[in-house]
């Protein structure tokens, strides 16, 4: 199981520098960032210092979207990190939550998503595609390499990961959910004649080691109310109790009133009050070191080949120390 770090970009620039460096030494493999233009920081320019400063970390946005940015303006710019670092990014890219919403436009809609993770992949990696009805080719790349990873939870979102993505990003860790969207995923690569072992599967939720668990549920509270502006657009589309999403899912958002994105993200977000512990329990890990490698054991052995750890709390620095020290090697060992 390979493990990654997901920050948010906030100033200094200098900081989440830091962190992915601290990061790399404890053994963690990729250095993901938020991606939302009006709340953090340019997240391109920060991951050229991410990798000017390590030496093998796999850098990209969880998640980019595909109109904040054009597509050719997306490939050229993991291009250019590519020919300077050495083909060490990730695309993972979404229909775009706050970056949308933050800016006053809807998230994008899945055809347009569809059609910008080929785009993407073809641009960067030196090949000709159709960009709104003209073909083009960026002419310098040599030799480039990206992996596009698509974040997913509804059905048809699920479908279109396995038909098309390299990797499904899923932010939550509960293992029932993991294994009905590894499965959904999985299906359709098979459907669509692909190797389901060549899409590779990330999960990603916030984590705290630490024995209290009253005070690390309050720290990663706000994940619940994140997902939740997802999950709530599923109920929207298909209603509750649909059979096409699993009531694990969308049950917990009945008691969601709104949703300001100025406290997106973070610790203490007043709109994740309505997260009831239990959610944050099975969304998250939490407790001691122990309690973290039997959860994502679990995970392993439901497919799962990277664990992506939202740092996003009082103890980012204790929680990457402690992952080096006493979870990763576990993992990466037997």
């Amino acid at each position: 199981m390979d493990f990654g770090v997901v920050l948010q970009l906030d100033p200094p620039a200098s900081a989440v520098v830091g962190l992915m460096r601290r990061a790399e030494r404890n053994g963690f493999r990729y250095g993901w960032t938020f991606d939302s233009a009006v709340l953090w920081q340019e997240p391109f320019v920060v991951h050229s210092r991410i990798l000017e400063h390590t030496e093998h970390l796999i850098v990209g946005p969880m998640v980019t979207n595909p109109s904040t940015r054009t597509p050719e303006v997306t490939a050229s710019t993991f291009a250019t990190l590519n020919d300077m670092y050495g083909n060490r990014t990730v695309c993972g890219i979404g229909r775009g939550d706050s970056a949308m919403r933050v800016a006053g436009r809807p998230p994008n809609t899945l055809a347009r998503l569809g059609e910008a993770i080929g785009q993407i992949r073809d641009l960067a990696e030196g090949r000709e595609t159709d960009v709104g009805g003209h073909r083009i080719r960026i002419p310098w790349i040599k030799n480039g390499r990206l992996p596009v990873w698509m974040a997913a939870y509804g059905p048809k979102a699920l479908a279109m990961a396995g038909r098309l993505a390299d990797g499904f990003i899923l932010q939550l860790a509960d293992p029932f959910l993991t294994e009905w969207m590894v499965k959904a995923v999985r299906q359709a690569a098979v459907d669509a004649g692909r190797d389901p072992a060549d899409v590779t599967i990330c999960v990603a939720a916030p984590a705290y080691v630490g024995d209290d668990l009253d005070h690390a549920r309050e720290q990663c509270r706000w994940f619940g109310g994140m997902v939740g502006n997802h999950v709530a657009d599923l109920v929207a589309r298909y209603g509750e109790h649909s059979g096409l999403v699993p009531d694990e899912l969308t049950d917990y958002v009945k008691a969601r009133e709104g949703y300001d994105y100025a406290h997106h993200g973070r610790a203490g977000n007043p709109d994740a009050a309505f997260v009831p512990d239990a959610i944050v329990d099975r969304f998250c890990l939490l407790g001691p070191a122990e309690a973290h490698r039997e959860k994502l054991r679990a995970l392993r052995a439901l497919g799962v080949d990277q664990f992506a750890v939202y740092a996003m709390h009082d103890a980012t620095e204790a929680t990457i120390d402690a992952y080096g020290a006493d979870i990763i090697p576990a993992l990466t060992d037997e």
